[in-house]
């Protein structure tokens, strides 16, 4: 995008911890994120998974209508590093486009997908 600036990994992503449940919810920002952030937003986000043991980690994705490869490749990352950490991982808010690619890449056989932040709170404090 002409004249407009790249955010920023704070920008991008709003994280919280909600008793052992982490919600990482990503902004609109995502959609025009620059590759050159793509280290640091890794860091950011794999460092708070890190950090846990059993890590519940929901993505939000609520505010998201698309995102590109770099994103995708984060996503399994982050539930890679749960899983090897004997934790879970689930998408919120997943957009109709958003639904399509995970389903056209199997992921949405893989990772549980709520509509809202607060339907896969509950569900993953269930498990």
């Amino acid at each position: 995008m002409v004249g407009e600036e790249s955010p920023s990994s704070d920008e991008t992503f709003l994280i919280e911890r909600h008793g052992d449940l982490t919600v990482i919810t990503a902004s609109r920002a995502l959609e025009r994120i620059d590759f050159s952030f793509e280290e640091s937003v890794a860091d950011l986000v794999l460092k708070t998974i890190k950090r846990q043991e059993n890590p519940l980690v929901i993505f939000d994705l609520s505010q998201v209508d698309n995102f590109g490869s770099m994103f995708l490749a984060l996503l399994i990352r982050c539930w890679k590093l749960a899983l090897s950490r004997g934790g879970t991982m689930a998408v919120s808010g997943v957009s109709k486009q958003t639904r399509e690619l995970l389903r056209v890449t199997s992921l949405d056989m893989v990772w549980p997908m709520y509509g809202s932040k607060r339907e896969a709170m509950e569900a993953l404090l269930l498990e």
